[in-house]
């Protein structure tokens, strides 16, 4: 059984993505090819905004929208302690300060609650000027804009929406990576669409902006690449890649449709067992992961080796917040900020999910989840 099963995918998909992968060949341009462009206006008018600008992968997406906002020192950023190390990385990388913010126990994403906190916090402290906050839309589900979008505009800060784990999801019908001022995501191998090696885009109606992201990402070019007229970097999609991504879209909402199913299998199934997901309503989760929680850490690990004797990968994500990497210790936190984050981190687990798993699937790994809950207990 796979996590996230690429092969499967691929052997479905294998005729259609092999001539997509042969035309390139055949063409010869590999980097900036037509697929590249073709891919750029599909994704923006599938997500419903102007401009899609394709990049490298989706930590430099982050950072070329932190770029085109001029976002540096003194400058504060607000980002879910619960993510993956780059939704942070990057804010250290323009010079700027990430204060972490903790999360919804439900949901998994930021608590609108706690960023408005965090943002007093930082104003009456006085040390940093609050400039953005990047909402993340953790494991498929949109994080909650209309709570988010609301403290952004009452501070005047930016919001920037990570949707690397959430393309394809919406919120009453508004697609991911559509409620930022910029929007990312990422389209590394196993998030809901991904492509064969690394890739990201950038989303925004801002003219300027986009301007700027399309200069910066090819050192900082102006009216070619031989002009320079700031300091950019190298951060192009390669056209295989466009390609691929061009045929899996084609597939994607079937994909997506399917992965809800099995959520609500897994759902039905363990909802008495352990604590499920919550998917808020008119939302759709694009189901990056499906992750559970158990009641500590103690008997998360016993499940996790029951599972893996019966040959059911699992993985954490994530076992550490942020406020305790490594990377950030010069940055004190406080970690009474932060006790839902904590308490996920020590608890969570996701379960293999991606389009190609059968019924029979759910119920063996449901049943196998159950058989390690009472062995624990009894």
């Amino acid at each position: 059984m796979e996590f996230r099963d690429l092969k499967a995918q691929y052997l479905n998909n294998k005729t259609t993505i092999d001539n997509a992968i042969q035309s390139v060949l055949l063409s010869s341009h590999f980097i900036g090819g037509e697929p590249v462009k073709q891919l750029e206006e599909k994704l923006a008018e599938y997500v419903g905004v102007k401009h899609c600008i394709t990049c490298a992968n989706g930590t430099d997406a982050l950072q070329l929208a932190l770029m085109a906002w001029g976002i540096g020192e003194n400058d504060a950023v607000f980002v879910p302690d619960f993510t993956f190390f780059s939704t942070a990385e990057v804010v250290s990388w323009v010079n700027a300060v990430p204060i972490f913010v903790d999360i919804e126990r439900d949901t998994f994403n930021m608590s609108a609650h706690s960023l408005e906190e965090a943002i007093i916090s930082v104003i009456k402290e006085g040390k940093l000027t609050p400039k953005a906050v990047i909402a993340v839309d953790l494991f498929g589900q949109p994080a909650d804009f209309h709570a988010i979008q609301l403290i952004a505009q009452k501070y005047n800060i930016l919001l920037l929406e990570d949707g690397a784990q959430g393309f394809g999801g919406s919120i009453e019908g508004k697609k991911a990576c559509s409620f930022g001022d910029i929007s990312t995501t990422s389209f590394f191998p196993a998030k809901p669409l991904g492509c064969y090696g690394d890739g990201g885009a950038i989303f925004t109606d801002n003219n300027d902006w986009a301007e700027l992201i399309e200069s910066y990402k090819v050192h900082g070019k102006g009216k070619d690449k031989y002009d320079n007229v700031r300091i950019g970097m190298n951060s192009r999609l390669d056209t295989i890649q466009a390609a691929v991504l061009l045929e899996k879209l084609k597939f994607f909402d079937e994909e997506i449709d399917a992965c809800n199913k099995i959520a609500r299998e897994y759902s039905q199934h363990l909802m008495n067992m352990v604590k499920v997901p919550v998917i808020g309503a008119n939302i759709i989760s694009s189901w990056a992961q499906y992750t559970i929680c158990f009641r500590n850490n103690k008997e998360r690990e016993y499940a996790i080796k029951t599972l893996a004797d019966d040959n059911i990968p699992t993985a954490i994500y994530y076992r550490k917040p942020m406020h305790k990497q490594k990377a950030f210790q010069p940055q004190l936190y406080n970690n009474q900020d932060y006790i839902i984050t904590e308490n996920v981190c020590d608890c969570c687990l996701s379960l293999p999910m991606h389009a190609y798993l059968s019924m029979c699937d759910i119920q063996y790994i449901t049943e196998r989840i159950e058989n390690a809950i009472t062995s624990i207990k009894g």
